[in-house]
């Protein structure tokens, strides 16, 4: 950090904002806004920005009705913890975008996308196999979007410092639906009261954040007529049928094995003679042909063929050809993760199969801990502690809640006896709304979402052809958080600049990945 920006934020001044969401309400003890405002400057390139920050809470509250249906007012239901960007000057709002971001989980706060990606702070926590120690720190993010568009950052209910109201049972807010209620009502709410409805306006979500984003894509229309510019998915999960491993269902197989030959080349299993967009190419071709034809034929397939296809899965995995008969064909994630690297000793990672952990029992078929989560929960939730109080100028006793196991049991009692699907709902919305746009984005080494498990829930859309120009992929040599990887961070932070400029209306179409 430069001697001036350092100057400028212990010089930065906070203003405190309160207000009271319903008009009516006069007694003190209900629940109120809170908020502060602080003011900042950054330098992104040869170019100095400033930049206002409103961090705090927002009361969500329900209307009322009487049996009647005859309004009795609104009741407090939750506390929205959420951070606010917006680049100074004399912005035209018709044409400057907001970009309303949010993570997954479900049960992480926003911090993810907000300190790896988005914000014009980032996490210095280096990458696989050079991760830095702690304390940690921050940078200042050169790549940040906050250059194409204003953002906010929303931490759903029980998640950073979002907490339900006296009296309300958190349990209420977890569950598929009315996650999706309560932050698309906090998005209407936020918008109604910043002034924004003629802005252009994204979403952008990244995991479970991704199953949200499509399903607020139909409530923002349905219900509050919030026609949206744009889409961002990162590490996307639309279809939960493509990720559950379970006796009878093939489709996970077919769709991990390309991230499997991508983490195989990468730790060395397969030589360098291959590339690893030939690497792709190869394990692609193979899981939608022989491979998907062989688990197809089952008990069919003769003992010459499986032994054919025992050995084609060796040359692109790196594992034992008998290991993969004894699995018979089908190697579940967490045995692969933990067999490949066994005669070393290591563990593979779930979200970025680039880091590698140590297990106690070397002889077992899963690991202790996903390596990839233990690198970057450190640096975040220290990172993210210390920006919000000292820079940021909020303070609470509450723990910010990181990443919580305490909005489980999660209800999906919408899809009782069926996978969680919301690519219909993203279908149906880009129908509705033709001028909809869609980025997509994934990468290589990521097990929780591989990307070629979202080529195929994407193939799967029904999307009208004449809708499919609307949809844009992109790729990354990284894992589930591709921007942990600085080549990646940058190259992503250009794709979403191009695809807000698009979207907006503000540019021509990027290329196709």
């Amino acid at each position: 950090m430069r001697k001036d920006q350092e100057e400028t934020r212990d010089q930065t001044q906070i203003d405190v904002k309160v207000r009271v969401p319903d008009a009516e309400a006069k007694e003190d003890s209900r629940p109120r806004d809170e908020v502060r405002v602080t003011h900042h400057r950054i330098t992104v390139g040869e170019r100095e920005i400033a930049y206002t920050v409103t961090t705090g809470t927002m009361v969500l509250a329900e209307e009322q009705h009487s049996k009647e249906g005859e309004s009795e007012g609104f009741k407090p239901r939750a506390q929205v913890f959420f951070v606010a960007y917006a680049l100074d000057g004399d912005h035209d709002p018709r044409v400057r975008p907001v970009t309303f971001s949010f993570n997954g989980g479900p049960g992480s706060s926003s911090v993810w996308l907000h300190l790896g990606l988005l914000g014009p702070r980032r996490v210095a926590m280096g990458d696989a196999g050079a991760l830095l120690g702690p304390p940690y720190d921050l940078t200042d993010n050169e790549f940040t979007l906050l250059t194409h568009s204003d953002l906010v950052f929303i931490d759903p209910v029980s998640t950073g410092y979002s907490r339900v109201t006296e009296g309300q049972k958190p349990g209420d807010f977890h569950g598929f639906q009315k996650d999706i209620e309560s932050v698309g009502d906090f998005i209407r709410l936020w918008t109604s009261r910043a002034g924004r409805w003629l802005s252009p306006k994204f979403l952008i979500g990244e995991s479970y954040g991704t199953t949200r984003a499509a399903g607020l894509s139909g409530y923002l229309q349905e219900r509050h007529g919030m026609f949206l510019n744009g889409i961002m998915l990162i590490s996307s999960i639309l279809d939960f049928s493509t990720v559950d491993f379970t006796p009878g269902h093939d489709l996970p197989y077919l769709v991990h094995l390309p991230t499997a030959a991508a983490t195989a080349w990468y730790h060395g299993k397969l030589g360098r003679e291959r590339t690893l967009p030939e690497v792709l190419r190869e394990a692609e071709a193979f899981a939608d042909g022989d491979y998907a034809r062989a688990l197809h034929a089952g008990a069919r397939l003769s003992q010459e063929q499986r032994v054919e296809v025992a050995q084609r899965y060796s040359d692109l995995t790196g594992l034992s050809p008998e290991f993969v008969l004894r699995n018979d064909l089908r190697v579940t994630l967490a045995r692969f993760c933990k067999e490949l690297l066994r005669d070393e000793g290591r563990t593979v990672g779930r979200l970025d199969s680039r880091f590698t952990g140590i297990d106690r029992d070397m002889g077992g078929e899963s690991g202790e801990y996903d390596p990839s989560m233990s690198a970057i929960l450190g640096p975040y939730t220290a990172a993210m502690n210390h920006y919000v109080r000292v820079e940021l100028g909020f303070e609470s006793d509450l723990p910010y809640e990181i990443l919580t196991g305490r909005v489980r049991p999660w209800s999906y009692k919408e899809f009782e006896n069926r996978h969680v699907r919301v690519s219909d709902t993203l279908r149906k919305a880009m129908h509705q709304n033709p001028h909809l746009k869609v980025l997509v984005a994934s990468g290589y080494f990521d097990f929780a979402t591989p990307y070629h498990a979202t080529r195929h829930t994407l193939d799967h859309l029904q999307l009208d052809p004449s809708l499919r120009g609307n949809l844009r992929e992109t790729f990354y040599e990284a894992g589930h958080m591709m921007y942990v990887a600085l080549p990646s961070l940058e190259q992503q932070g250009a794709d979403l600049k191009h695809f807000i400029g698009w979207a907006s209306g503000l540019s021509s179409a990027p290329e196709k990945s």
